[in-house]
């Protein structure tokens, strides 16, 4: 496959091209900034763009089969996120490419709760100096929902509560809506086998206009 990757000299995009990499996909890795060109992945090409620019979104994505995102904001910046959805969404509306979009739990149920969302209830998984990039999260999902354009085929992935780097396992349960828990209440994944759950995505995909969740 071809893939492009927004983000990815991210923590999480970064791993994700590390992980197609290893599968022998094309990659290529965008980042805002050429000097972050160094710490990109040798295998990959290295390229300049906006996911919020839907110009640079359609350049980059043409003759592609699919596009990650993984762009995360500095803090104090998470209206960032919801430009960059729109940039994805209007880009990739006009070379019909698959999105798969890195979002975040805020948008997920709580288990037991009758259906609390995690983001505006809950905050045992959302303290308050996560908020703000929580609701960011969950607006781009809800743009996903209200204004993909029509035929686009996307994909929303929302990590579990706590997503940290860690080791590669390969191994991952599947979730739809609601907040996967293990049997000790944690919800957690690392950053690795996250990008192992993203990347079976894009070989098998299973998720249409859909939101997903993974958790050990």
């Amino acid at each position: 496959m071809r893939i492009v990757v927004f983000g990815a000299a991210g923590n999480v995009g970064s791993r994700v091209v590390t992980e197609a990499l290893s599968r022998g996909h094309e990659v290529t890795a965008v980042v805002r900034d050429p000097v972050r060109f160094p710490t990109l992945h040798p295998d990959s090409a290295h390229r300049v763009g906006d996911a919020a620019d839907a110009g640079d979104v359609a350049a980059l994505s043409a003759g592609q089969d699919l596009v990650i995102s993984a762009t995360r904001p500095a803090p104090g910046n998470e209206e960032g996120l919801l430009l960059a959805a729109r940039g994805l969404l209007a880009g990739l509306g006009t070379t019909g490419v698959r999105l798969l979009l890195v979002g975040g739990a805020g948008s997920l149920t709580v288990p037991g709760t009758g259906g609390r969302v995690l983001v505006s209830d809950d905050p045992r998984y959302v303290p308050e100096e996560w908020r703000p990039i929580a609701e960011a999260c969950n607006g781009s999902y809800q743009l996903c929902l209200q204004h993909a354009p029509t035929g686009l085929d996307w994909a929303y992935a929302a990590p579990p509560a706590l997503l940290e780097p860690g080791r590669r396992t390969g191994s991952y349960r599947l979730g739809t809506g609601e907040l996967l828990l293990d049997g000790e209440g944690r919800s957690a994944i690392s950053m690795e086998d996250f990008a192992v759950a993203l990347i079976d995505e894009a070989e098998r995909p299973k998720h249409h206009r859909a939101r997903f969740t993974v958790a050990y």
